[in-house]
């Protein structure tokens, strides 16, 4: 399987296809081969477009396939369960878009899916794959910040598309499944377990959404986090993590470039580190041809995205009922 090469098709014409189209033609063990849309002119249309050489009539007719390995699922949050398991069943791995799913019930069916399969399937959190995140990893790992006390973050955007299917609540729209999603995965890595107890505010929008959403997270150990995202603010993000020996500050943590600096302060210092980054989203694509053809677990376990959806539901159930939830 070293030799093979990955036949991938783009299962929908989402703007996001537009991240992952240049480091799938860039790689030597993925090649991107077909798309497909709901309707054989817009199909045809987006594969001349990005050079794509087959173009699909509906999304089961990709499926079918016999020239495609590998899927990306880059459909509304609402419908990546259904068709993840469905190109499981079909005989397909997926790469799929975060959210994976927006119920534990379809997290377990998409689970059960890949063991009956043999498929691999992985969420696309891409900030998980590029060597900042992994640099971070490394100092927590080797002590440099001393015991963890405080995760912080935030992920904010003004959303001004009133059609945007973010907004569609029977799609899976939301603020924190959309950016929300990236200081709560970020946090429980850098915790290295899951929250005991989280606690929510949400301000909705006019169908029934949430427009801003805070939350707090107890880890064991007395680790705290908090975070805020939004679709009604300007852009803001950031991590920053705090220990008994050191802080650091990560300016750029979930869409870091080729280069990138974070900074890490102890005692009376602050000292400026440089990251020697790579193309963004080519580190997913890797992942998936290591998983695929060499075996190697992928980075993201199913485990941690059921981890990261559980985390989610349960902030929306303490918006709902005022109270904190025990996970």
């Amino acid at each position: 399987m070293a030799d093979k090469i990955l036949r991938w098709g783009l299962l929908s014409t989402a703007n996001i296809n537009r991240a992952l189209i240049p480091p799938l033609k860039a790689s030597k063990r993925n090649r991107l081969v077909a798309v497909a849309s709901r309707s054989q002119a817009s199909a045809d249309s987006y594969a001349h477009q990005w050079k794509i050489p087959r173009a699909f009539a509906g999304y089961d007719a990709l499926l079918n396939s016999r020239d495609v390995d590998v899927i990306y699922n880059s459909l509304p949050n609402g419908l990546h369960a259904e068709w993840t398991i469905k190109a499981l069943h079909a005989g397909k791995h997926v790469l799929c878009e975060k959210p994976m799913a927006v119920s534990l019930a379809e997290m377990d069916a998409i689970q059960d899916a890949a063991r009956q399969t043999g498929r691999v399937v992985a969420e696309a959190f891409m900030y998980r794959h590029h060597p900042q995140t992994l640099k971070i990893k490394q100092m927590l790992a080797d002590g440099s910040l001393g015991k963890l006390q405080m995760i912080k973050g935030s992920f904010t955007f003004m959303l001004e598309s009133a059609g945007d299917v973010r907004l569609d609540p029977g799609l899976g729209g939301g603020s924190i499944w959309d950016v929300g999603c990236y200081p709560i995965s970020f946090a429980r890595m850098v915790a290295g377990a899951e929250p005991l107890e989280v606690f929510g505010w949400q301000v909705t929008g006019q169908s029934g959404i949430d427009m801003s959403f805070t939350g707090q997270m107890r880890f064991p150990g007395d680790v705290y986090a908090q975070f805020d995202c939004g679709f009604a603010s300007p852009f803001h993000s950031f991590m920053e993590i705090v220990g008994t020996q050191g802080a650091l500050n990560i300016p750029v943590p979930f869409k870091p470039g080729k280069k990138e600096k974070i900074y890490f302060s102890h005692g009376n210092k602050t000292e400026k580190q440089e990251i020697k980054g790579q193309e963004l989203y080519i580190g997913e694509v890797e992942d998936m041809a290591d998983a695929i053809l060499l075996g190697q677990p992928p980075r993201i376990s199913l485990e941690d995205s059921r981890g990261n959806a559980a985390t989610i539901l349960a902030l929306l159930e303490s918006a709902h009922s005022g109270k904190p939830v025990a996970l």
